[in-house]
């Protein structure tokens, strides 16, 4: 299912409220995944994109989360906006962006983290730094003087949720906190005990 206009409305308008508070990185979302067996992490993402599909990142497929994502394709995502008294946390399921918005996202990335990300094998043992650093040496010698293609392993995501919980910090604790879940085919809103 899509998210609905006001959801996404609701969303920037948080999102604005944030930037504008000072909040330093606004983007960043802690997504946890799982492998579908009770293994639970979590780790920091970047939003790079919002549509009525849902929430986009990006990363390499072969790190844990990448792999996590392959057996268990649900995830949960939270943007905590300290600076401006609000959250915002999303449940639902996550799937591959196409080819072709891979590949444009990543030719948008500057030329140092494109080859960051051939160079990293994501979450997998380094017996050194130098070693990683040998290995972006001889990535920018290998593609001097052309472009730099996306890894076939780094590809996009989007969380597609089922539910969105939008939180307002308050006066002793009386938060405001409305929950957007699924209710055949349609959005509902209902407000929470904070």
């Amino acid at each position: 299912m899509t998210l609905s206009g006001e959801i996404i409305r609701e969303f920037n308008k948080a999102y604005k409220k944030a930037r504008v508070s000072g909040e330093p990185e606004p983007t960043a979302m802690i997504l946890a995944t799982s492998d579908g067996k009770g293994l639970v992490t979590s780790r920091t993402v970047l939003l790079k994109a919002l549509d009525e599909d849902g929430f986009v990142f990006f990363t390499n497929t072969q790190s844990l989360k990448g792999r996590q994502m392959r057996e268990c394709p649900r995830a949960s995502a939270t943007f905590l906006w300290k600076a401006s008294g609000c959250q915002v946390q999303l449940v639902g399921t996550v799937q591959q962006v196409s080819d072709e918005a891979a590949d444009a996202y990543f030719s948008t990335r500057d030329r140092g983290s494109q080859i960051g990300a051939w160079a990293s094998h994501q979450s997998q043992p380094l017996d050194s730094r130098e070693t990683l650093l040998q290995r972006v040496k001889e990535l920018e010698q290998r593609y001097e003087g052309v472009e730099v293609p996306r890894p076939p392993h780094w590809t996009g995501f989007v969380l597609s949720p089922e539910t969105v919980e939008f939180w307002t910090q308050r006066e002793f604790r009386l938060h405001d906190r409305f929950l957007w879940s699924q209710q055949d085919g349609q959005w509902t809103r209902q407000r929470l005990n904070p």
